[in-house]
């Protein structure tokens, strides 16, 4: 027997656990809505949010990914399952639909190249971790990092699944240490600017990278619209690669787009630098679109950008080489503006 057939490749690319929830997302806001005040905007999409952000990332991007959530039994609920198991093509198996309890929502007010959020959310009726006790052999899987590993993390890793992490906001601005301690488990960590100076105690991006090398192998620093810092701790190499110039629309899920094509680079094997261009490549591509999750990229699209390019440009995505399709899609769908209009739009590939 050889060492390929002993050691087969797991059926799951990535396992995924979180929250999803329903996505309203207004664009084109002229300002922040103010008390007594009533703002128009110019755009309303809607689309599955939280975890599946990262999932829709990873499917359309040609990985076969297990999410492990809970769904509301609600109307928004049946939307969501629907959508990602049967457009996005992702293995829900270990999800659950529970009858008495509404979908979160978040609605996204997008202005200024930035937004804000508003959430609705009630008390799962069990605790999260419960529908990961048993996850698949996978080649990867995400955690949401606190001051705590939930079981099933230590279990993966020990099969052999390569862990990527990132981390929440914390609403009550105490940043506790303990969440870096808890890194021990994680191989490569995403936060954001803020969160990583939060919880490093640093005051720039470029010391809370280089300060994270103490707790990871990759640490990637997210810096939004100006781009990204990532350090390798085995080389000591400390990277910044921009980000690329788009006509931003919407940056909702763009931090989760750019981990999920990080986690596809990673297990692709290319380099460092070229897994940032290609994680930044796919967040710029994404915050064209009204649409959250659905803005994702696939592969196709990546491909007609690459058409619009020069070869100054070009040569730095040589990786992608064999990759891209040759031509553009004539009868591309994109996610409905709103609900119930025309059902659910043609997965694209």
């Amino acid at each position: 027997m050889t060492d390929a057939e002993s050691c087969p490749t797991p059926p799951v690319d990535a396992f995924l656990t979180g929250m999803v929830f329903m996505d309203m997302i207004f664009s084109g806001l002229p300002s922040s809505p103010t008390p007594g005040t009533e703002l128009w905007t110019e755009g309303l999409g809607s689309a599955p949010g939280g975890m599946a952000n990262m999932a829709v990332a990873m499917s359309r991007l040609g990985l076969h990914v297990s999410l492990a959530a809970p769904f509301g039994g609600d109307w928004f609920g049946d939307f969501l399952w629907e959508t990602l198991a049967d457009q996005e093509e992702i293995d829900l198996s270990r999800s659950r639909q529970f009858d008495d309890w509404p979908t979160p929502v978040t609605v996204s007010l997008s202005h200024g190249g930035d937004r804000s959020m508003i959430t609705y959310e009630r008390p799962m009726p069990e605790p999260l971790e419960t529908l990961a006790l048993n996850p698949p052999q996978s080649r990867s899987c995400f955690v949401e990092v606190g001051t705590s590993a939930p079981g099933w993390l230590r279990q993966m890793k020990r099969d052999g699944a390569l862990v990527f992490g990132d981390t929440a906001w914390d609403p009550t601005g105490t940043w506790s240490p303990a969440v870096l301690d808890s890194l021990v488990d994680v191989d490569v960590f995403l936060p954001n600017a803020t969160e990583a100076m939060a919880y490093t105690r640093t005051t720039s991006p470029e010391a809370a990278v280089e300060r994270l090398m103490d707790f990871v192998q990759t640490a990637v620093v997210k810096t939004g619209a100006d781009g990204v810092l990532a350090a390798d701790r085995s080389t000591g190499t400390i990277l910044f690669e921009p980000a690329i110039q788009v006509d931003a629309v919407d940056a909702t899920g763009a931090g989760d787009v750019f981990a999920g094509a990080f986690v596809f680079a990673t297990l692709t094997g290319w380099s460092l630098a070229d897994r940032l261009r290609f994680a930044n490549l796919c967040a710029g591509l994404s915050v064209r679109n009204v649409s959250g999750s659905f803005g994702s990229p696939c592969w196709h699209e990546i491909g007609e950008w690459s058409m619009t390019q020069g070869p100054e440009v070009l040569d730095r995505y040589e990786f992608l080489a064999g990759l891209l399709p040759a031509e553009k899609i004539a009868d591309r769908h994109r996610a409905r503006p709103t609900l119930g209009l025309g059902g659910l739009h043609r997965r694209l590939t």
